[in-house]
């Protein structure tokens, strides 16, 4: 800090001139009219006056000609603008960031305060030293960034956008803050960016600064327990088994209790205690036969700096049966599923004509997988667009290997399947034509794939390139399990096997009619507007807050979606010191940052002052004159 002032507006001084007429005007002599009187007795101030009309004199008593003296210096230094000098190179353009996301609404068990007012606090005292060449630009930054305020120097505007800052319910996402300064950097000067947040993101980010980036690390918050997980799977009893993971980032020892709500009763709860660090998951046990909603509330026994991961939704949906198409051809996979009750099979004995959609169609035929359905399965050909890269041959072959990760594989053994049909690769063809066409091979052969999957926008495929009932594979105990892998993977898209709890940005997408328009209420009262697609769609709604989101409109009778948290990095509370890009790392700063501090409101209130005084000591009362 520079304690010599500068001068933002030197050709003030000029005005220093005035004290020329100020002073001459006491050196004018005074023009008394001459009057004769009987005596001087009575008249010595009139003649001391005289006396002091001198020049030299003048100055000794005219304490009045003092006040005005020093009236006039600190008026023109105030239109001088004066200020005390940081040491830092001032920034005539400067966007400050700030971070809002759900750890910035973490408090002190002290004073209580969340990370995002101390951000506040620290960038308004900035705000108010702006100097007349200086323009800032508030960027909020969130899971996405939002430019608050263009560059300007309003200082009412600036304090009125930072005051409206809230604490959004998501994970930061830097990168996005960045590329929105990168792009402002096109219409400004931008040398330096501000950057406020208490540490709580990933320490990587993708990014090359072209830039100077002030990192303003905010101190940490208190300990802070959370539920980071929510995820309920159907048991074979028909039940629903409800897993809830809660974490610890305090320093000891933190009781709690865990609560689980259906349709707003009160159905488990469980006493916890958590150690330092530490994460423990539990496990309910509920019955629903009809589509339900159940909360899980988390109350800590002592402090707890964050409020917004103590709860998270769950929606149970409708137990309803699977609807399966299976080719009359393939045989063997009806026949593997034949005896499982929560599938309704088709085509049905004398039926030609099935539902208009379906949950899974394993077929031989591509012109089946046409339908609509959530998985398909083509066995025995090869689509129409890999045909350029694979042929099929008429020869003995085997398995070579195949992806074990794969949920359609998983505990499925594939060494010695003989297969009597042989995929083979065109020349000049491999994998890497498969993936330009969004494939994945999950099984090998001697020459080619075997097993393909696709995930396409509303679908998931899979294609064995040759025909299973041609092969030893369905007389191994594998098949089975490959199918009820299949089975159990169409439920889990279909969402009646395995539900997890929805968690902000975005709300998941709901299909309506297409093409209308729908009002979506927030948790915090605010209204949204959107319009579904041509195939009823709605999606991409922002969901910035824990809570229930009401969606009306054609179609929508007042529907609920509950969304939370369920996030292991916000609920932790981390602060990293040290944030790498893709060439430099950046530091958090070590002392708050210091600015140019104006001084001309004070020189103003100086002059006023002594403009009071010298009003005062006009208007007093003269000595030895009676009241």
């Amino acid at each position: 800090m520079n304690f010599w002032p500068g001068f933002y507006s030197i050709q003030g001084a000029w005005y220093l001139l005035l004290l020329l007429p100020l002073i001459i005007f006491y050196f004018l002599k005074l023009k008394r009219p001459h009057k004769q009187v009987p005596s001087l007795a009575l008249w010595s101030q009139v003649i001391n006056d005289r006396r002091v009309n001198s020049p030299f004199q003048k100055f000794k008593r005219s304490i009045l000609l003092l006040l005005q003296i020093l009236l006039l210096l600190f008026l023109v230094l105030s239109l001088m603008q004066p200020f005390i000098q940081s040491g830092a190179e001032r920034a005539e353009y400067l966007p400050i960031l700030i971070d809002c996301s759900a750890s910035m609404g973490a408090t002190d068990p002290e004073t209580k305060k969340t990370r995002l007012e101390l951000a506040k606090a620290r960038v308004t005292e900035l705000i108010e030293n702006l100097l007349p060449d200086q323009r800032v630009s508030l960027v909020a930054v969130s899971s996405t960034a939002r430019r608050l305020t263009d560059f300007t120097d309003n200082q009412r505007v600036l304090k009125q956008s930072l005051a409206g800052l809230t604490v959004d319910d998501v994970p930061s996402h830097l990168e996005d803050a960045l590329r929105m300064t990168q792009a402002l950097s096109r219409t400004a000067p931008i040398k330096t960016v501000l950057f406020y947040s208490d540490g709580n993101f990933p320490k990587e980010v993708n990014f090359e600064l072209p830039f100077e980036l002030n990192y303003q690390r905010l101190p940490s918050a208190g300990a802070n327990l959370g539920i980071t997980s929510f995820n309920a799977r159907k048991n074979q009893s028909g039940n629903w088994d409800v897993f809830i993971r809660v974490e610890n980032s305090s320093d000891s020892d933190t009781p709690a209790t865990v609560e689980l709500l259906q349709d707003g009763q009160s159905v488990a709860k469980e006493e916890i205690v958590l150690s330092t660090g530490d994460s423990q998951r539990l496990e309910f046990s509920i019955s629903a036969d009809k589509a339900s909603t159940l909360e899980a509330v988390l109350i800590p026994e002592s402090f707890d700096s964050l409020v917004s991961d103590n709860r998270a939704f769950l929606k149970i949906p409708q137990a309803r049966s699977l609807l399966v198409f299976i080719d009359p051809d393939l045989s063997s996979y009806r026949y593997a599923l034949a005896d499982n009750e929560e599938l309704q099979l088709y085509p049905e004995a004398g039926e030609t004509v099935g539902p208009p959609e379906y949950d899974l169609i394993i077929s031989a035929s591509e012109k089946d997988l046409e339908k609509q359905a959530l998985v398909k399965l083509g066995v025995g050909f090869i689509p129409d667009d890999l045909k350029k890269y694979i042929t099929l041959e008429t020869k003995l072959t085997d398995v070579v290997d195949w992806n074990r990760s794969s949920s359609f594989l998983r505990h499925v053994e594939l060494n010695d399947v003989q297969i009597t049909e042989e995929p083979v690769w065109v020349e000049n063809a491999g994998v890497e034509n498969l993936e330009e066409s969004g494939y994945e091979v999950l099984v090998h052969g001697r020459r080619g794939p075997l097993l393909l999957q696709k995930r396409n926008a509303g679908d998931l495929e899979f294609y064995f390139l040759f025909n299973t009932d041609r092969s030893t594979m369905p007389y191994r105990v594998g098949f089975p399990i490959m199918v009820s892998n299949l089975v159990q993977l169409t439920m889990q898209e279909a969402g009646i096997a395995e539900v997890q709890a929805a968690a902000t940005p975005v709300l998941p997408p709901v299909e309506y009619l297409p093409e209308q328009k729908y009002e979506i209420k927030t948790p915090d009262g605010k209204r949204l507007s959107t319009e579904s697609n041509k195939n009823g769609l709605v999606s991409g709604i922002a969901a910035l807050h824990v809570g229930n989101y009401v969606i009306s409109g054609e179609g929508a009778d007042s529907d609920e979606i509950s969304v939370s948290l369920l996030s292991p990095l916000e609920t932790s509370l981390v602060s990293v010191e040290e944030i790498q890009f893709s060439e430099v790392p950046v530091t958090a700063a070590q002392a708050q940052i210091d600015s140019d501090k104006p001084l001309w409101s004070e020189f103003a209130l100086i002059a006023f002052l002594l403009l009071l005084i010298e009003w005062w000591y006009f208007q007093r009362r003269p000595a030895g004159i009676p009241s």
